[in-house]
């Protein structure tokens, strides 16, 4: 006897390695845009927080520190007395004083 294939496998053996709804569809569609008679809320983004040189601050891990560079919108290096550390925005746990 021979090999025999399902039924199935020979109906889907054409559809093997296509792809053609993956290839079609695009992996990111890019934001939501909200309509205005929409039920639902649009997303709040937070306004980042600026931090300026020699600025007081102080942490939920880290504790009170001095900001001792700014990198643009990015990212503060804050000095914490036994450690420097670079954070990143959003400064969620970070406040001034």
């Amino acid at each position: 006897m021979g090999q025999t294939e399902s039924v199935s496998a020979r109906r889907n053996r054409h559809l093997v390695g296509k792809g053609r709804i993956l290839e079609v569809m695009k992996p990111y569609a890019g934001t939501r845009r909200h309509l205005p008679n929409s039920p639902f809320k649009p997303a709040v983004v937070p306004d980042v927080e600026i931090y300026l040189v020699d600025e007081r601050v102080t942490h939920d891990k880290y504790g009170l520190g001095r900001v001792v560079g700014v990198e643009g919108e990015q990212a503060v290096v804050v000095d914490f007395g036994e450690s420097r550390v670079r954070l990143f925005t959003p400064f969620d746990k970070l406040s001034k004083l």
